[in-house]
């Protein structure tokens, strides 16, 4: 057990410097006591493992969530992936071509989905 609570706490010091305090509390809190299993597997597994592994670069792993979130429609973790891609070093020019695969390979409509958000994210963060 204390090797996962070690990893919960790597794992949510990682979310926090990747997303900022506040937002990281609002996504712990959205579902209450019932969300209470799943962010600790989003704390210990998903950040406190997977995204400490070294094997990858951060902005690399920022850039691979951006292209699978935006393949998979899910609008609002593209947002937040979007943001700690920023976090992470990634630059407007590099999401855009991440985007512009997305659209040969997925499709058009989610390419325009994905441009949207992206940049109403870099506007909000002047890089836009």
């Amino acid at each position: 057990m204390a090797d996962d609570q070690d990893q919960y706490r790597r794992g949510l010091e990682l979310r926090i410097e990747m997303f900022g305090r506040e937002a990281v509390d609002q996504r712990m809190a959205a579902c209450g006591e019932f969300g209470k299993p799943l962010q600790h597997i989003i704390n210990a597994y998903a950040y406190g493992d997977v995204w400490s592994r070294t094997a990858l670069p951060p902005a690399t792993k920022s850039l691979t969530m951006i292209a699978m979130m935006a393949a998979a429609g899910h609008a609002n973790e593209l947002r937040v992936h979007l943001k700690g891609a920023l976090k992470n070093g990634c630059s407007a020019e590099q999401i855009q071509e991440v985007l512009l695969l997305l659209a040969l390979y997925c499709g058009i409509p989610a390419a325009n989905d994905a441009h949207r958000i992206a940049a109403e994210v870099l506007r909000e963060h002047g890089r836009g």
